[in-house]
């Protein structure tokens, strides 16, 4: 009699992204970087650390390194992510998103999207982290919003575009942002901004 494991839910790419990740920061390693970001919630399992050098003439990330407390997924997501923003301009990077790297893997399971979304954030707080430390504090932006969900990021901007682009429901505004899919403690402040927004700038007759 012969017995089989699960099947394999991951593409090739992902499964070799994670058992073969790209740019991990060693723990002996000295990276000087000129950036860091840092997103997610060590205590719902998933945490990223990424760290960007800047070449400052071109204005591109020339090296990146990161760290992860997450699956494979997020382990996947931020290999690909790191390989795909070198040599990039920051405002291109910036604009990276995770259906970009979802893309690149060639797919995830529905319930570990929520996993790629870590490693953009990260990238995008660094280089908000460069600006500001450059003293060019006129193109930071996420600073200037919010975090409402510690554990992917998300902020109460992210929360408002989501609803302008026509998210009406939390299953809606998970759908988009996958806010609150980790361990669901921001849901009562996302609630509220949902009604907050949508009363904003959608008449009652549309509330649901």
């Amino acid at each position: 009699m012969t017995t089989q494991g699960p099947a394999w839910v991951y593409t090739e790419k992902v499964k070799e992204h994670f058992i073969h990740p790209k740019n991990v920061l060693q723990d002996d390693e000295v990276f000087d970087e000129d950036a860091r970001g840092v997103v997610g919630n060590i205590k719902c399992g998933d945490e990223m650390i990424l760290l960007i050098k800047v070449d400052k003439e071109k204005g591109t990330v020339s090296d990146i390194r990161w760290k992860t407390y997450g699956c494979a997924s997020a382990i996947a997501s931020t290999s690909i992510l790191s390989e795909l923003a070198k040599g990039m301009k920051l405002d291109s990077a910036y604009g990276l998103t995770s259906k970009d790297i979802e893309r690149e893997l060639g797919g995830l399971p529905e319930h570990k999207i929520h996993c790629s979304v870590l490693g953009d954030k990260a990238l995008r707080a660094a280089i908000d982290d460069y600006y500001a430390r450059q003293g060019m504090f006129d193109k930071v932006k996420q600073q200037k919003a919010h975090i409402i969900c510690q554990c992917v990021g998300v902020t109460d901007e992210e929360i408002e575009n989501a609803v302008l682009e026509g998210a009406r429901t939390y299953a809606e505004l998970q759908e988009h942002t996958k806010i609150g899919t980790v361990c669901g403690q921001c849901k009562p402040k996302t609630l509220e901004l949902l009604e907050e927004y949508k009363t904003k700038h959608f008449s009652d007759s549309i509330r649901k």
